[in-house]
């Protein structure tokens, strides 16, 4: 257990509740190597970045599919298909969020998200309407891991770094996070992340299973 508890739970949410693997996805649909050579010829991921900093999805891929119409198909894909990638949901980690909110534990959300691919996730998936509050990447013109995003939630919640417990799966968010004093768990599944709420008396061993 940390020196000091945690007043807060932060959830990342791409691949922390829900799965988020667009290459997965464009495998089952156009087949792994003519993926490999999309994802080499043009940089979706580059581009979701500005969705998530606030940019409209549907305009900037169809910019994106009318300057590469050897790829446009594709491309465009990103954008019908987009609800299909962020799926499905990680069930035990929805378990834990609900679980400590029960509990009183005030649960917040840090996650790169676009404003209307958020509102779509919101629509396919109830739990993401249960933070106390939500910071979307989108909404607020930044995006993990600048420092500013970090600094966002701390004034929003009134929290210092050590009265925050932050899990994401990515090492880079997690790093920004642990250098503003941050509490953190790199997420790689989430029976770690519900050994963690445990070891840190979040929840006992039965409110976490």
């Amino acid at each position: 257990m940390s020196g000091q508890r945690a007043k807060a739970v932060v959830f990342d949410i791409g691949n922390v509740l829900i799965e988020w693997q667009p290459e997965r996805h464009y495998d089952a649909v156009i087949g792994e190597s003519r993926r490999k050579a999309l994802f080499e010829a043009v940089d979706l991921h580059a581009v979701n970045d500005e969705v998530d900093r606030g940019g409209d999805m549907g305009t900037l891929f169809e910019e994106l599919a009318r300057s590469t119409p050897e790829w446009a198909e594709e491309i465009r894909m990103w954008h019908g298909d987009w609800i299909k990638m962020a799926s499905p949901a990680i069930p035990r980690s929805v378990r834990l969020q609900r679980r400590l909110r029960q509990k009183g534990v005030p649960v917040h959300a840090l996650s790169n998200f676009g404003i209307g691919t958020f509102q779509k996730a919101q629509a396919a998936y109830d739990f993401l309407s249960e933070f106390d509050q939500p910071y979307i990447s989108g909404h607020l013109g930044v995006i993990k891991p600048d420092a500013r995003i970090y600094e966002i939630l701390e004034e929003g919640t009134g929290l210092s770094g050590a009265e925050i417990l932050f899990t994401d799966d990515r090492e880079d968010n997690i790093a920004a996070a642990q250098a503003r004093g941050w509490q953190t768990h790199h997420f790689t599944g989430p029976e770690g992340w519900a050994d963690r709420l445990v070891a840190d008396g979040f929840l006992t061993a039965e409110e976490a299973a």
